[in-house]
């Protein structure tokens, strides 16, 4: 994802203090909202290693540096998470509360809907029933 040849979309997003920005309101909508229940209750009562884990694949998938797999090798996404029913609302939900994370981001239209289009098809791809 290289918006404009020269920057990535993780220093565009403003480096790890943004991807720190944008997990933290991520997990905010989705330990509050009523709407993402569903999800939320996938989830262990405790959200800091879900967020330490998405904030570093996210740091590496956004084009910055891949924490994710110097710590837990490729991220192999569908096979961590086919314990979990992911279905169209597990999807939906998920993308809900990024959709409104990133709404709260402090970054160019062009960029926020670039990651939300690849963010759907990634969560699109985790549907495993």
């Amino acid at each position: 994802m290289n918006l404009d040849n020269q920057s990535t979309p993780f220093e565009l997003i403003g480096g790890k203090k943004g991807v720190q920005n944008l997990v933290e309101r991520f997990y905010f909508h989705m330990d509050t909202l009523p709407e993402v229940t569903t999800i939320r209750l996938m989830h262990s009562e405790n959200l800091d290693t879900a967020k330490l884990k998405l904030f570093k694949f996210l740091c590496g998938w956004l084009g910055g540096p891949d924490l994710y797999i110097q710590e837990y090798g490729h991220p192999r996404l569908r096979r961590r998470h086919l314990p979990f029913k992911i279905g169209g609302k597990e999807r939906d939900q998920w993308l809900f509360c990024m959709d409104k994370a990133l709404a709260e981001m402090p970054i160019d239209e062009q960029l926020s809907t670039h990651v939300r289009q690849a963010l759907s098809q990634l969560a699109t791809h985790m549907i495993n029933s």
